[in-house]
C-alpha cells in the first residue's frame, strides 16, 4: 500500500491567514467545483466502480449536513459523485498551502478548520452555509482513520447537529480503506450508502459532553451502515 504521510495535528499558521477562504466559501462555489467533477467523475466510476445505496435519502433542496467515515482523501469525490447537488466541504486546514491545490479549494468552495486550534471561524461559517441552504460534508471522525478501521466521533458533528437542527444524513464509505492500492495498479469496490436524515431540537451551548453524545449517535448510524456494507463483502 502507499506510504501515508505522518498526521500534522497543529496547522502553525496564524488565523488571519485562512480567513480570506472563509470569506471565498461564503460567497459561493466557483468554477473549479465543475471542473474537478469533470475530470474526476470517469475515473472514479470506472477504477474504483463506485455504487451508490441510499441516495434517496438525501433531501434534494434545504440545508443539511453528510457525515461520514473517512479513510482516503478520494473519499469527497466518492460521497459526491452520484449527488446532483453540490458539496461544500470542511477540510483540514493542512490541505491549504501548494498554489494550484489551494486555488481549486478556494474558488471551489472547501472551506478550512484550523487543526490543533479552537477554530471558532470554522463554525461560523458552517452556520452561514447552512443559512444559505447548502449541503455540506463534515467527517464525523474529524480525520482520516490510519488503521484500515473505522474511528472514533469527534464532537464537531454533534455541535453542528444541535446548534443548527438540520439533517444530518450518515454515510458510510466502504472500500475506500484500500483506495491507495492505485500505486500499485489495484483499485478496490468502493460502495457508499446514505442512511436516512436524523434531526435534533435545536440547543443553544451545547455542552463538550453533549456534543460528543449526539456525534456518537450519528456515527453510530454510519458504523451500522458499514457494518452491513462490509458483510456483503
Amino acid at each position: 500500500m502507499g506510504e501515508i504521510k505522518p498526521q500534522v495535528y497543529k496547522d502553525p499558521r496564524p488565523a488571519e491567514y485562512f480567513v480570506q477562504f472563509h470569506q471565498a466559501a461564503r460567497k459561493g462555489v466557483g468554477w473549479t467545483y465543475a471542473l474537478a467533477r469533470v475530470v474526476l467523475t470517469v475515473p472514479t466510476l470506472l477504477l474504483w466502480r463506485v455504487k451508490a445505496i441510499g441516495v434517496e435519502n438525501v433531501p434534494k433542496t434545504g440545508p443539511l449536513v453528510l457525515a461520514p467515515n473517512h479513510f482516503s482523501q478520494m473519499d469527497h469525490f466518492f460521497a459526491g459523485v452520484y449527488l446532483r447537488r453540490k458539496i461544500r466541504f470542511m477540510a483540514k486546514s493542512q490541505l491549504f498551502g501548494p498554489p494550484v491545490l489551494t486555488y481549486i479549494y478556494k474558488h471551489g468552495g472547501v472551506f478550512p478548520v484550523r487543526r490543533g486550534h479552537h477554530d471558532e471561524e470554522a463554525f461560523e461559517t458552517v452556520h452561514e452555509l447552512l443559512q444559505q441552504g447548502e449541503m455540506l460534508l463534515v467527517y464525523a471522525e474529524g480525520g482520516r482513520s490510519r488503521s484500515q478501521q473505522l474511528g472514533e466521533p469527534k464532537p464537531g458533528i454533534g455541535r453542528i447537529a444541535l446548534e443548527s437542527g438540520v439533517p444530518i444524513v450518515p454515510v458510510a464509505i466502504h472500500g475506500s480503506e484500500r483506495a491507495r492500492q492505485w500505486t500499485k495498479m489495484r483499485f478496490p469496490k468502493v460502495t457508499i450508502q446514505f442512511g436516512e436524515p436524523v434531526t435534533y431540537p435545536v440547543e443553544a451551548a451545547p455542552s463538550r459532553e453533549r456534543q460528543l453524545e449526539v456525534a456518537t449517535q450519528i456515527f453510530g448510524k454510519v458504523r451500522e451502515l458499514y457494518e452491513g456494507l462490509d458483510q456483503r463483502r
